[in-house]
C-alpha cells in the first residue's frame, strides 16, 4: 500500500469548540467546513491535517457513532517548544507534563484539547547516548 496522506479524526459532540481551539492555541485553519466535519491545516513542510467531527453523524458507523476520542496521544513537532509552552501557559491550559527534556531525545510538555485528548508538543533534540543507539541512523534526532 502507498499512502498518500495521514492524518487524524478527532470525533467530538462540540465541533466548533474543538475547531476554535485548535485553531487558536496551535495556528490551525479552515480548509472544509460544515457543520458536523472540519478539516483543519496547518503551514509547515509536513503540512499537517487534522480533522473534527462529529461523533453522532450518521456517516460513523452505529457501532462507532456517539462516541468520543479518548485514550490518544496527539504529538505535534515545533521549531520552537519553549515559545510554545509559554503560549500555553499564557493561555491557561492545563498542563499535565511540565516542559523538560528526556533522555530519549525530546524536549516537551503534555496539554490536553476541550475533549481530554492529550497534546504531546514537542522539539526533538540529541538523546543520550543510551538512546543514541536505539535509533536507525537517519532518523536520530540531532
Amino acid at each position: 500500500m502507498q499512502l498518500n496522506e495521514f492524518y487524524t479524526v478527532l470525533c467530538t459532540d462540540d465541533v466548533a469548540g474543538t475547531v476554535a481551539f485548535w485553531e487558536r492555541h496551535f495556528g490551525l485553519r479552515r480548509v472544509f467546513e460544515s457543520d458536523w466535519y472540519v478539516h483543519l491545516v496547518g503551514d509547515g513542510q509536513a503540512r499537517p491535517n487534522l480533522a473534527i467531527l462529529d461523533c453522532r453523524h450518521e456517516t460513523i458507523p452505529v457501532a462507532f457513532r456517539g462516541k468520543k476520542a479518548s485514550g490518544l496521544l496527539v504529538n505535534l513537532e515545533v521549531a520552537d517548544v519553549d515559545a510554545e509552552f509559554a503560549k500555553a501557559q499564557a493561555a491557561g491550559l492545563k498542563i499535565h507534563l511540565t516542559l523538560r527534556d528526556e533522555p530519549f531525545g525530546q524536549r516537551h510538555f503534555i496539554t490536553e484539547d476541550p475533549n481530554g485528548i492529550a497534546i504531546d508538543v514537542i522539539k526533538p533534540i540529541p538523546p543520550s547516548a543510551e538512546y543514541a543507539k536505539l535509533y536507525e541512523a537517519e532518523s536520530l534526532p540531532r
